[in-house]
């Protein structure tokens, strides 16, 4: 399975997100905004077989940006707010709670 984790800058959720489920899964993450470190790309949503955002505003966002790729595409929100640092315990164990359905 190929999963795509998505939140706005990609510099602390998603990519926690794509390292702590790499051994589970292939992996990848990346953000909408616009100074993002690495930027969400047509071809990363093709790949992916779940893609994952963080909060309801980005898969808001995702669908304004990228609607007809998504068609057939799975997309579900985990609701966990940007207040976490990269690889911060408490992220790591609200991502495995919230991810277990899908693994």
């Amino acid at each position: 399975m190929n999963v795509l984790f998505v939140c706005a800058r990609n510099r602390l959720r998603s990519p926690t997100a794509e390292r702590i489920f790499a051994d589970r899964a292939e992996t990848d993450s990346a953000g909408l905004a616009p100074d993002a470190d690495v930027r969400l790309s047509g071809d990363q949503i093709e790949w992916a077989d779940l893609i994952v955002v963080m909060e309801k505003s980005q898969r808001a966002k995702l669908a304004t940006k990228f609607g007809r790729q998504l068609s057939g595409r799975r997309v579900v929100c985990l609701d966990i707010p940007d207040r976490y640092e990269f690889m911060q315990p408490e992220l790591i164990d609200l991502l495995e709670k919230r991810m277990a359905r899908y693994f």
